[in-house]
């Protein structure tokens, strides 16, 4: 595996394996990887001749009083596990070397930015699209990985790239589970033991929901105060967003008439959890994979 930092240099050694008709897919981390990032790495793998896996903790994303100084960072174990997995290259880049001069050009698509997790992280997803945009134009892969447990990211960078008209297939990976049904996150590291226990009322949050819906609830609105109240039951869970959305366009919905997204963003002492599930559907949407135990209740393991 060869690791770059410069965007010359990973341009330039890019470009010639594309003239010799090599294909190219994108995994973009933050790193501090886990078991989620590596089964993107992995569908990567399975579908494209080279491989990059980007980190880079991007700082237009985050908020003035949010966590970019102690976001978890460690640069040689994340190398030594895409080096194993077989990752071509690794492009990791200081915000010099991505921003050198503060950014007058922003990527943003504001309807849905602005909506659920936007709500609450005002710019968020402004500085999502905008590093997305970028580091497609320096890999100028043919296909990008993204997780599904970040399902409003995915809905805002598929539309950034159809409206753009950027020549990129997105792929939406399902989201990797913990044995009791926690969706791996980097952030998880910022768990105390109790708080850690406390968050599996997350994803059973969302088991609720599915119960509910799979039991006749049709009422968004319904829906939505009775997996509030089902948070409520553990007092360390300060739920953010609880909202029911169509789960194409993230607009609120009337009635549960066809797939909705169940989308939760729980804060559990400091650290804030992102999780969702599309209900009202046959299929498993997403098709949750869990790692080192049994499936959730109607999920199993699909991947």
């Amino acid at each position: 595996m060869r690791v770059f930092s410069s965007i010359d240099e990973l341009r330039h050694t890019l470009d010639a394996l594309r003239r010799q008709g090599r294909t190219v897919g994108l995994v973009p981390t933050m790193g501090y990887l886990h078991d989620g990032h590596m089964e993107l790495v992995s569908r990567a793998r399975a579908e494209n001749d080279i491989v990059v896996v980007s980190i880079f903790v991007n700082p237009l994303q985050f908020g003035p009083a949010e966590d970019l100084s102690k976001y978890p960072r460690d640069l040689e174990r994340d190398a030594t596990m895409l080096r194993q997995a077989g990752v071509n290259f690794l492009f990791s880049s200081g915000v010099g070397d991505m921003y050198p001069r503060p950014m007058l050009a922003v990527v943003d698509v504001p309807d849905l930015g602005r909506e659920l997790e936007g709500a609450v992280r005002p710019g968020h997803f402004a500085g999502v699209a905008t590093v997305v945009c970028k580091l497609f134009n320096i890999v100028q892969p043919q296909t990008a990985y993204f997780g599904e447990k970040d399902y409003q990211q995915v809905v805002i960078i598929k539309r950034m790239v159809d409206d753009l008209a950027v020549p990129v297939r997105v792929i939406s990976v399902p989201t990797v589970r913990d044995s009791d049904g926690l969706a791996l996150s980097s952030r998880n590291v910022y768990l105390s033991e109790a708080e850690r226990r406390a968050a599996v009322i997350v994803p059973q949050t969302l088991d609720e929901a599915e119960r509910l819906v799979a039991g006749g609830l049709a009422d968004p609105a319904e829906l939505e105060a009775k997996l509030t109240a089902f948070l409520s039951r553990e007092p360390l869970a300060k739920p953010e967003v609880v909202a029911v959305r169509d789960a194409s366009t993230l607009q609120p919905v009337t009635s549960i008439a066809e797939p909705v997204v169940v989308a939760l963003f729980v804060r559990v002492g400091s650290t804030r959890l992102l999780d969702n599930r599309v209900v009202g559907d046959n299929r498993v949407a997403g098709g949750d994979r869990v790692i080192g135990g049994r499936g959730l209740p109607g999920k199993g393991v699909t991947r």
